[in-house]
């Protein structure tokens, strides 16, 4: 008999896994809409959807493992990793989803205030680190083409078997935007596998624009993820990101 596994939990969304079979349950129905119809138009390999009812979206598990996990080092081979770093670019190079990014750069911008204030105020992190990782985060705001972006292309989200893609998951956070926030949410972390991605990725690439992004999503998470009773500290994560750019 299959056993009920607790992929992710908390005030906002649950995941549950039975055997081969994701059941996901989200307070928000717009991610789950989006989801379904990021995963029909993007022209990468995606899970197959096998009902949605909401607020629930059952989908069928990808073969292959994920490339590997944030603070843990990937045992990935570096041909999977470009692999994963073809597959972005066809994702990138797809026409644009009809939907635009949830987030323009002014409540980008607004949001790295707020949260920079309250790492500095709460004690969280030293203000000299804060302020330099700000500081950093500032080139990603830029002139840039919209592509179509996963939006949250974390490294448990690309599944592969040997140095094929069999599978990108979790697109509720799919949408027009920045091209180099899907490869620092990728390689967040494991910044020494950014070349082998690029391999596969190819040109047009801007690097300042991936650290700054780094360091964003990294400010940006952490009180995010302390609320929801997750560690950023932990060896090789958020706060070990935003150590790196001093």
């Amino acid at each position: 008999m299959n056993e009920v596994e607790v992929v992710v939990a908390h005030s906002e969304r649950v995941t549950l896994r039975v055997g081969d079979v994701f059941l996901k349950i989200d307070s928000n129905q717009t991610n789950l809409d989006v989801e379904v119809e990021a995963v029909t138009l993007a022209p990468v390999p995606t899970p197959q959807i096998l009902w949605h009812k909401p607020p629930v979206l059952a989908i069928a598990a990808v073969p292959g493992k994920a490339l590997g996990v944030l603070g843990e080092p990937s045992a990935a081979s570096p041909a999977a990793w470009a692999a994963a770093g073809a597959a972005i670019r066809q994702l990138h190079e797809a026409p644009l989803p009809p939907w635009p990014s949830k987030k323009s750069p002014d409540g980008i911008a607004a949001d790295l205030e707020k949260e920079c204030d309250w790492l500095i105020t709460s004690g969280v992190l030293p203000a000299d680190l804060v302020i330099r990782n700000r500081e950093v985060a500032q080139a990603v705001f830029r002139p840039w083409t919209p592509a179509f972006v996963h939006g949250d292309l974390q490294i448990t989200h690309v599944f592969v078997d040997g140095d094929k893609v069999t599978g990108i998951i979790d697109w509720s956070e799919a949408s027009q935007g920045d091209a180099m926030f899907d490869l620092a949410s990728l390689t967040l972390g494991h910044e020494e596998r950014l070349d082998q991605v690029l391999a596969g990725y190819g040109t047009d690439v801007d690097l300042e624009a991936i650290r700054a992004w780094w360091s964003l999503r990294s400010l940006l998470a952490s009180r995010w993820l302390i609320e929801h009773g997750f560690d950023p500290n932990t060896p090789g994560c958020e706060f070990d990101v935003l150590r790196a750019r001093m």
